[in-house]
């Protein structure tokens, strides 16, 4: 066997950098009152997502009945259309990026180093 199939296969991997969302579709969105405002953390407080990862994508799976201001940062073309067709609004959010923040700064020590 040729000595390169024999050596175990290390190198960079993008998964650690992949956008991930939050999927919720157009008919779970009838849960809400009418003229409400739906955002990635009232979906989570109605429990019809999870955890918010990088933010949230709206699909057009099913009807929409109800007058709906959604707010996600992603839409598909059928949920923005069934969305604004039912009389409601699609407002885009910036992505939430959850990877690889830099860790908070330390806080300056109140008192100088070496008294007490």
């Amino acid at each position: 066997m040729p000595l390169l199939r024999r050596i175990p296969k290390r190198g960079f991997n993008n998964a650690n950098f992949r956008t991930v969302y939050t999927i919720v579709n157009v008919e779970q969105l009838n849960e809400f009152d009418n003229g409400a405002t739906v955002t990635p953390e009232a979906l989570v407080e109605a429990r019809l997502a999870d955890r918010l990862f990088d933010g949230v994508k709206v699909l057009g799976n099913g009807a929409l009945k109800k007058k709906l201001t959604v707010k996600a940062q992603k839409f598909s073309a059928s949920a923005r259309e069934k969305i604004t067709r039912a009389g409601g609004q699609c407002e885009d959010l910036p992505l939430r990026s959850i990877h690889h923040q830099p860790p908070p700064l330390a806080a300056a020590p109140k008192t100088p180093v070496g008294e007490k």
